[in-house]
């Protein structure tokens, strides 16, 4: 397999994944800015959506979204600790944080990195993104990751996220069990490996 990326974006959500499985696959880096991929190709003539991730497959079809690239990777490798088995509640609660962390934390994101924004919506925006924060923050209170004690895909979607905060000037460093979190993603070889293959470690 082979997979599209661009450093530290959502991309890297499905790179740990991958790296956590131990599944073979290849990288290759796409500049979001212009729309090449590292080999010059016009990133359009490949994912029409022009965005990353985007898996290739053995068979060379194509799967975008991340947290459904996320799902087949681990279910292809018959990682249950990543992705709990189909049709179990506890398949349903990743897939609940998946879209939490998609729909409410990755989007409201978005916004704040457009520099046309304004200075009032960007303060709205924030405080909106403050308090979805500062609940995850509580959910954390009592549990390592976010379904409990085994790191699953969605912390990998979190994590990523949660990285963006210093790209928008967000404080969250009174989130204590946010950060706590954070470290302790951080700490794990196969993100690591994912983050250092990204150029984004020191």
């Amino acid at each position: 397999m082979k997979l599209y990326y661009a450093p530290g974006a959502c991309s890297l959500a499905p790179h740990i994944v991958l790296r956590e499985t131990g599944l073979p696959f290849t990288l290759e880096k796409v500049d979001t800015a212009r729309h090449l991929t590292a080999a010059g190709t016009d990133y359009y003539a490949i994912n029409p959506k022009g965005q990353v991730p985007l898996l290739v497959l053995e068979d060379g079809g194509l799967l975008s979204e991340g947290p459904v690239i996320s799902q087949f990777i681990a279910d292809t490798a018959g990682a249950t600790q990543l992705m709990p088995a189909a049709g179990t509640l506890a398949r349903y609660r990743e897939m609940e944080w998946q879209n939490f962390v998609g729909t409410e934390l990755h989007k409201s994101f978005t916004p704040l990195f457009h520099d046309g924004l304004d200075a009032a919506a960007k303060t709205e925006l924030t405080a909106l993104l403050r308090k979805k924060l500062q609940w995850v923050d509580t959910q954390l209170q009592s549990r390592n990751y976010l379904t409990g004690d085994v790191f699953t895909a969605a912390d990998a979607y979190l994590f990523v996220v949660l990285g963006w905060a210093k790209f928008v000037k967000l404080d969250i460093s009174a989130l204590a069990n946010v950060q706590a979190f954070i470290t302790r993603v951080a700490a794990r070889p196969a993100v690591r490996e994912a983050m250092s293959a990204e150029g984004l470690l020191a």
